[in-house]
C-alpha cells in the first residue's frame, strides 16, 4: 500500500520505516506482527483523514488503536496500520473530587498523580498501572487488585467520545428510555447505532440474559447484557464500548468517576500447603465475609521463579539485600518447618486509622485460625506490605525479562470462575498443566476467582504452537465446565477470539457479529478481534525469539 498521500495529508507522523514498524510489532503477548505503517495522529482532523483513507481502501487497510502496548492478547497488533494515541492524545482536561476528563492516550500514572492530590483514585488499575493508558484500560475493561471491592472499568466510565466509521465524533453516555428512543430516530450512523442495538436488545432478550457470564469479572465478547437497566429504565451504550478492544471505533476522550482513597493498609497473609487446598473455597469465603478491600494470590511456582530474579526484586525493594532477607524472616521460619506453601493469599484491609484496620484484621485472623489449620501472618508496616505486593504485581514484569532461555508465554493468562468452584477447579487446572514439560506460574485475584497463568517456555521448541493449542483447548473446556470466563480482564484479542464458542452459544456469537456490522461494516477497525478470528497464519505470527 502506498502511504505517501497519507503522509502528505496528516499533521502527525506517518512512519513506514522498518525501525518504527519493528518497535510496534510486539506487545506483552506471544505475537510479533510487523505493521505496514505506524501513525501518530496529532488531532481529530488527522483521525478523520485516517478513517477516510481506510474506508477508501477497505479490505486492504485497517486501523488498530494502540496505547502503551501492555496488552497480553495481541489486541493492538496488526499487519496494517497501528495508530498510536500516546504522543498527542495525552491531555488531562479536568480533575475534581467526582470525576476526571482525559484523552485516551493519557497514562494512568499521570492521571493518578493528579487524582491523589485530591485524595481520589480511579480504582480499577492493573498490575502494570505505571505503564498502561486509560484508553487501553477502556479497551480491555480492566480490573485489577481492587476490583473485588470496586469492580471493573465498566463501573467508572460515565461518558465516551468516539469517532465512528463515518469519521465523525459522537458522545455516548447513559440515557433515559425516552432519550434513547429519540436518538434512535436520528438520521445517519448515530441513529443507526441506537436503533439497531435496540433491535438486538428487544429481539434477543433470552439469548442475551443466558449469555451473561456467571462470574464477577469478564472481558470476553461484547457486553450486550450490561446496556439496559430495566429497573431504572436507563440505557448505557458505554457498557458496550468498554471492553470492545478498539473494534468499534476510535475512543478519543472519556469521563471516569473517582473514589476517595483509604490512606492506610495492612495485609493478612495466608500460607496454604497442599493439604489445605481442599479447604480453599471455604477459606476464601470465610475471608471474604470480613470484607477485605482486595484479596490476591500467588502460587509456589511464582515464588520459586521469583527466587531466580532476586536482583530485580532487590532493586524494587530499595536495593538492600539484607533488608529484603530480614523482611522474609516469617516466611523463612515457615518454609523451614513446612516447605514452600502451595498458595499464598493476600487479604488487604484498609482504613483511615491503624486501630480501625487492626480491629478488622484481628477479627478475620481469629475467625480463620479457629476454623482452619493454616499459617497466617499479619503485616506490621507499609514496607512489609510492599514485599508481598512486589511479588504479586511485579512477577509478570520480572519474568518478562527472561529466565534463562525461556520467555513468558501468556495464552491461558486470564481465566475466571466463581470462587465456590475453586476447590474443584484449581486441582484440575494444575493436573492439565502438569501433563506438559513446561514451567508456569499462577497468580491472581482469588477473591474474584480470576487467575493469571503464565507459562515460561522456549519459543523455539518445535511443538510450541501445537502445545499452545492443545493446552488452550483443555483449559478452556475446564473453564466452560465451571461456567467461567476465558478472560476476566485481558480481553479476547488474537489469542482468544477463536475460543469464544466454548463460552458463548452460536446465537450469541452471531449477535456479536451483528454489533460489529452496525459499527464497522467495512471492517476498518482492528479486525479479527472479538469476532471473525483469523487463525490461518497463526504460526507466522508467533515471535521468533
Amino acid at each position: 500500500m502506498d502511504y505517501s498521500k497519507l503522509k502528505a495529508d496528516l499533521e502527525g507522523g506517518v512512519h513506514t520505516d522498518i525501525q518504527t514498524r519493528e518497535q510496534y510489532s510486539t506487545d506483552a503477548s506471544i505475537f510479533k506482527i510487523i505493521p505496514e505503517c505506524v501513525v501518530f495522529p496529532k488531532n481529530k482532523e488527522d483521525l478523520r483523514k485516517l478513517i477516510a483513507f481506510a474506508n477508501a481502501n477497505a479490505g486492504e487497510v485497517s486501523l488498530s488503536a494502540r496505547g502503551a502496548g501492555t496488552g497480553m492478547s495481541g489486541g493492538s497488533l496488526t499487519e496494517s496500520v497501528v495508530v498510536d494515541f500516546t504522543k498527542h492524545f495525552n491531555k488531562i482536561h479536568e480533575v475534581n473530587d467526582e470525576f476526571a476528563r482525559v484523552d485516551a492516550g493519557v497514562f494512568y500514572r499521570d492521571l493518578e498523580k493528579e487524582t491523589l492530590k485530591r485524595k481520589r483514585i480511579l480504582p480499577c488499575y492493573t498490575a502494570s498501572k505505571d505503564l498502561n493508558t486509560i484508553g487501553g484500560m477502556i479497551a480491555n475493561n480492566s480490573g485489577g487488585e481492587k476490583s473485588l471491592t470496586y469492580g471493573k472499568m465498566e463501573r467508572y466510565v460515565s461518558e465516551v467520545k468516539m469517532m465512528l466509521s463515518d469519521g465523525k465524533e459522537y458522545t455516548f453516555k447513559p440515557l433515559s428510555g425516552k432519550l434513547w428512543h429519540e436518538k434512535a430516530e436520528f438520521r445517519g450512523i448515530e441513529g443507526d447505532v441506537y436503533r439497531r442495538i435496540n433491535e438486538i436488545l428487544d429481539n434477543n432478550k433470552a439469548t442475551i440474559s443466558n449469555a451473561k457470564p456467571k462470574v464477577s469479572k469478564n472481558s470476553a465478547g461484547y457486553n450486550l447484557w450490561n446496556i439496559y437497566d430495566e429497573k431504572e429504565d436507563v440505557y448505557d451504550i458505554t457498557q458496550l464500548l468498554v471492553g470492545s478492544q478498539g473494534t468499534l471505533g476510535f475512543v478519543t476522550e472519556v469521563v471516569v468517576r473517582l473514589v476517595p482513597t483509604k490512606p492506610l493498609s495492612r495485609l493478612l497473609v495466608m500460607f496454604l500447603r497442599k493439604k489445605d487446598m481442599d479447604e480453599l473455597g471455604d477459606i476464601v469465603n470465610t475471608t471474604l465475609a470480613h470484607k477485605p478491600e482486595s484479596f490476591e494470590s500467588y502460587d509456589d511456582h511464582t515464588f520459586k521463579i521469583v527466587l531466580k530474579v532476586i536482583p530485580s526484586l532487590v532493586k524494587k525493594m530499595g536495593g538492600n539485600i539484607f533488608r529484603l532477607a530480614w523482611s522474609f524472616l516469617p516466611e523463612a521460619k515457615m518454609i523451614l518447618t513446612g516447605g514452600i506453601p502451595k498458595l499464598v493469599l493476600l487479604a488487604e484491609f484498609t482504613g483511615s486509622s491503624i486501630d480501625e484496620i487492626e480491629d478488622a484484621i484481628t477479627e478475620a485472623h481469629n475467625d480463620l485460625v479457629q476454623r482452619y489449620e493454616i499459617s497466617i501472618h499479619k503485616t506490621k508496616s507499609e514496607h512489609e506490605n510492599k514485599k508481598y505486593w512486589i511479588i504479586r504485581r511485579e512477577s509478570f514484569n520480572l519474568l518478562r525479562k527472561k529466565v534463562g532461555k525461556k520467555h513468558t508465554a501468556p495464552f491461558i493468562d486470564d481465566v475466571s470462575v466463581a470462587p465456590e468452584y475453586l476447590p474443584e477447579f484449581l486441582p484440575k487446572l494444575y493436573e492439565i498443566l502438569d501433563e506438559y514439560n513446561i514451567t508456569y506460574t499462577i497468580a491472581g485475584h482469588v477473591g474474584d476467582g480470576n487467575f493469571h497463568i503464565i507459562p515460561l517456555m522456549n519459543y523455539k521448541r518445535k511443538d510450541f504452537l501445537p502445545l499452545i493449542e492443545e493446552i488452550s483447548q483443555k483449559v478452556y473446556d475446564l473453564v466452560a465446565k465451571y461456567h467461567g470466563s476465558l478472560t476476566g480482564e485481558h480481553n479476547d484479542g488474537l489469542i482468544r477470539t477463536q475460543y469464544l464458542g466454548k463460552m458463548f452459544d452460536t446465537d450469541t456469537l452471531e449477535l456479536f457479529v451483528e454489533v460489529k456490522n452496525i459499527f464497522d461494516p467495512l471492517r476498518i477497525f482492528n479486525p479479527h478481534k472479538k469476532v471473525e478470528a483469523d487463525t490461518s497464519h497463526l504460526e507466522d505470527l508467533i515471535k521468533n525469539i
